[in-house]
């Protein structure tokens, strides 16, 4: 079953928004997308907080992540964490196995 992990990075004077820049900038990113499990990999960026940066990482399943965690690529990323002074805050998702219920696909606009 796929995970899906929310990374919220927090900084300050726009550095979460810089550390993203630099993680797509460096191929960091770029890196992560093309590792074997890896189903997605997104920053996005809260309207109503310009210190956060939200990452949606979308793994295969744990072993893939597990993978991720031990690669060498790890140091570069806790580096840049480390560089721009970030705080996170993780939510781990696992999707449904129905989906979406019957009763909320009406509010669903396709």
């Amino acid at each position: 079953m796929s995970i899906t992990v929310h990374l919220f990075y927090t900084g300050t004077n726009g550095n979460a928004r810089r550390f993203a820049d630099e993680m797509e900038k460096s191929g960091t990113a770029s890196a992560i997308r093309d590792e074997k499990g890896n189903l997605g990999y997104a920053y996005y960026f809260p309207m109503d907080d310009p210190e956060t940066v939200l990452l949606i990482d979308h793994w295969e399943n744990q072993e893939a992540i597990d993978l991720h965690h031990a690669s060498a690529m790890m140091k570069t990323i806790i580096d840049l964490r480390e560089k721009y002074n970030l705080h996170m805050r993780v939510e781990r998702l696992r999707p449904d196995e129905g989906g979406v219920p019957d009763e909320d696909s009406k509010y669903i606009r396709e």
